[in-house]
């Protein structure tokens, strides 16, 4: 069968490279799931406090905002759980992993988002409307640089290394595009020796 025949150089079959995929993927949620549920708690406590209801619009819409985007980016967190356990036993690993990976990316796009409006919100209010944007522009700045331009650069690097190891490529044969047909030499005739006659 084809599940069965080794895919990558690990040896492993099709089935056991999507276990291993998708065990390192809920490992990386779990780092994420954190700072999600610590945001989303202060969010929550933030409502409660007797500074609230002095907010004014601005800063209201930006902790709805923010508020939601954490609770999204919860949901994605957890839908590859939801998805896995939906799906359990029923031949569609691959496909979970394809999936949960994309529901992951977008996760972290949204929570990108939710941590910006989060820091914008808190500085705002404990300072001015320039210091809250410069500060949630620094977070945004921040996070795309570790989260997006990091990971190329270090797979550029990677690539880099592979080519260097692999050593300058072979330089490939030239072959002409039309090649003369040899001139015909004539060939001299050989002459038998003459018999003589005794």
């Amino acid at each position: 069968m084809a599940d069965h025949s080794p895919c990558t150089a690990r040896n492993e079959t099709p089935m056991e490279r999507a276990d291993r995929n998708f065990s390192e993927l809920l490992q990386e949620l779990r780092v994420t799931q954190t700072g999600v549920q610590i945001l989303f708690a202060f969010l929550l406590t933030l409502a409660f406090t007797q500074r609230f209801p002095s907010l004014d619009a601005f800063q209201r819409a930006t902790y709805v905002a923010t508020l939601l985007l954490s609770v999204l980016a919860a949901a994605l967190f957890t839908a590859p759980a939801a998805l896995h356990r939906s799906l359990f036993q029923q031949r569609a690993k691959p496909r979970i992993v394809q999936v949960s990976s994309r529901l992951a990316a977008v996760g972290m796009g949204v929570l990108v988002l939710a941590f910006t409006g989060s820091v914008l919100l808190v500085v705002d209010v404990t300072t001015n409307r320039a210091g809250g944007a410069a500060a949630g522009g620094g977070t945004l700045l921040v996070c795309l640089g570790l989260w997006g331009l990091l990971p190329r650069m270090v797979r550029r690097a990677g690539l880099a290394d592979e080519r260097a190891a692999a050593g300058p490529p072979a330089p490939a044969r030239l072959i002409p595009a039309h090649r003369e047909p040899p001139a015909h030499r004539e060939t001299p005739l050989r002459r038998e020796p003459s018999l003589r006659r005794l």
